[in-house]
């Protein structure tokens, strides 16, 4: 038996993903954290040299610089202490040099890394389809929560997205290459139109009823998803999709309001939902689409 017969096995495949992908949730945790920094800095080195100023001196910062530490009292992480969520049950959530307590959210994010690359690999078997899927899901959980943490979607992920999907379609990894690019136009423009319809209205209400009402509903990131949706499952799922993102969207935002008091008035970020309908197309989209239109016809 070969090497890659026994890499192809399907017990030695799954339990394979799965240790790639904790390590790789250990990465989505730098991303999560640290690119929309990057950004931030980009966007102000970039307005100094509009406005013809020198740019600041300022420690190199990007995804590998500098090293992990404590954010409390700049310990830094040593290889032990990285091991995806066994070092976080054997430091118990706490700093090994000073105690501050670790954010749940670091092992919950390589958790699901892990058994986004395991369930890919059991759900698609060893090819391409299974090493695909396993890109889409683990870049779908680093925009949801950047998109938590921030509102905002960063083209960084969206776009080379977008542009994977169409790639792997063109031999027909999901979908067709006519209903990829189909998929993407389909996506941008469904919200794009719903966008400016809302504004249009909100306009015209607050002309007519005199009131100040803000006018926009999403941003243009949430687009730029569901286009890379729509380039990777085919717009047959796009329908879908949205129904089920804009129905979990409601629940948590009509919870929000009522049993944590959030304002009304205070943006909930829309991405998170479409990335877990996105999941769920990915994975379930066929049957999910057979029982909702078997609801009709």
């Amino acid at each position: 038996m070969t090497f890659l017969q026994v890499l192809a096995h399907p017990s030695v495949f799954v339990w394979l993903c799965l240790a790639v992908g904790l390590a790789v949730g250990s990465f989505l945790n730098v991303v999560i954290y640290r690119l929309p920094k990057i950004m931030e800095r980009d966007w102000q080195l970039q307005c100094a040299e509009l406005r013809g100023e020198e740019p600041p001196q300022v420690e190199p910062f990007n995804l590998a610089l500098p090293g992990s530490r404590c954010p409390v009292c700049a310990h830094p992480i040593t290889a032990l202490e990285n091991i995806p969520v066994a070092s976080y049950l054997a430091l118990r959530g706490k700093c090994s040099a000073c105690g501050a307590r670790i954010s749940p959210r670091y092992p919950l994010v390589e958790a699901l890394g892990g058994l986004a690359g395991a369930y890919a690999a059991w759900h698609f078997g060893f090819g391409l389809a299974a090493f695909a899927a396993m890109l889409f899901v683990w870049s779908m959980i680093a925009l949801t929560f950047i998109d938590f943490d921030t509102q905002y979607l960063p083209d960084d992920i969206v776009l080379p997205l977008l542009w994977a999907g169409l790639l792997l379609n063109l031999g027909g990894t999901f979908v067709d290459l006519r209903s990829a690019v189909i998929g993407a136009a389909a996506g941008y423009l469904s919200l794009w139109s719903v966008y400016w319809g809302y504004r249009l209205f909100k306009r015209m209400s607050n002309r007519l009823f005199g009131r100040n009402d803000p006018e926009i509903g999403m941003g243009y990131g949430d687009f730029k998803l569901l286009a890379a949706i729509g380039a990777w499952l085919g717009w047959k799922v796009l329908l879908l999709v949205i129904l089920l993102s804009s129905m979990i969207g409601a629940v948590v935002g009509v919870s929000l309001i009522i049993f944590a008091g959030r304002g009304k008035d205070v943006p909930i970020p829309f991405g998170p939902y479409l990335a877990g309908a996105g999941i769920a197309a990915l994975f379930w989209g066929q049957q999910l689409n057979r029982q909702y239109l078997g609801l009709f016809f």
